[in-house]
């Protein structure tokens, strides 16, 4: 413990992949391994990625994450560890489930389903080519070892919502390793605000996520394009769709969020940064 009269320094980021992974504590109960100061709490992406980490080490080798759904129920706190609850609902042949619940301090910060499936063989085709994007001015965010790049120039979006994104710490190398990673980066932007005007006095906090993950996803440049759907009743829901940089289409994802008027300015946690000369 350290001593009353000192003031604690802030705790340097650690990598992406030490602050994604999880510590087994007994059978089906895992824990949160490394934890670092940030102001704005406790990051949704992250607590999803660690859950989904967590029930990826209870599944059967070979079975690769498809698809996860998490609702938010309460914020936490990035300065403590979270412990996770994983539920076996199924181990088929070909298809596995999970359920995580994590807790901090005895409340339930979120619940999460997710499903694994052993790779088969089939068709392979998808709907419509990539939005055209290019790489623009770095946006500055609060992920950790992730770098993003404004995808759309044009947009006079504080906000972008067509992103690039690019894990640059060393990876987990593993297919399920990498689809956490992608989980913690799908929560970090929003669609909405191309479709409602944009409002500093608004609440964007996430209620519910979900993601689904066509193909294997590897290290590298993704888009994520990001649409807004509906806003209304104090509730916004966008959706999105993620590209590798060959223009395959790797992922969707599904959001619903508050879309409230607060008094105040919300914290500016993403922003354009514009480059050095």
């Amino acid at each position: 413990m350290r001593p009353a009269t000192l003031s604690p320094a802030p705790s340097p980021a650690p990598t992406l992949a030490a602050l994604l992974d999880v510590e087994r504590i007994e059978q089906g109960l895992f824990r949160s391994v490394v934890t670092f100061d940030d102001p704005h709490g406790l990051y949704g992406g992250q607590v999803m990625a660690q859950a989904l980490r967590a029930a990826s080490c209870t599944a059967p080798r070979g079975f690769l994450v498809h698809s996860l759904h998490a609702y938010f129920v309460h914020p936490g706190d990035a300065g403590q560890r979270v412990v996770y609850e994983v539920h076996r609902d199924r181990d088929g042949r070909s298809y596995a489930a999970r359920r995580v619940v994590a807790r901090q301090g005895g409340k339930v910060l979120l619940n999460l389903a997710c499903s694994f499936h052993v790779p088969e063989e089939g068709q392979d085709r998808q709907a419509g080519p990539p939005p055209e994007a290019r790489r623009g001015q770095r946006v500055q965010t609060r992920a950790v070892g992730v770098e993003f790049r404004d995808g759309d120039p044009a947009s006079a979006l504080p906000s972008p919502a067509r992103v690039w994104a690019r894990v640059t710490d060393p990876v987990l190398d593993d297919p399920n390793g990498y689809a956490g990673m992608v989980t913690y980066i799908s929560d970090m932007c929003t669609g909405l605000f191309r479709l409602a005007d944009f409002d500093w006095h608004v609440q964007l906090t996430s209620v519910d996520h979900a993601l689904w993950l066509y193909r294997p996803i590897r290290p590298g440049w993704l888009l994520m394009d990001l649409v807004g759907e509906s806003v209304a009743h104090g509730r916004g829901v966008y959706r999105g769709r993620i590209f590798d940089e060959s223009g395959a289409l790797v992922a969707g994802l599904a959001q619903e969020s508050l879309f409230r008027k607060i008094p105040g300015r919300r914290p500016h946690t993403i922003r354009r940064v514009p480059e050095e000369s």
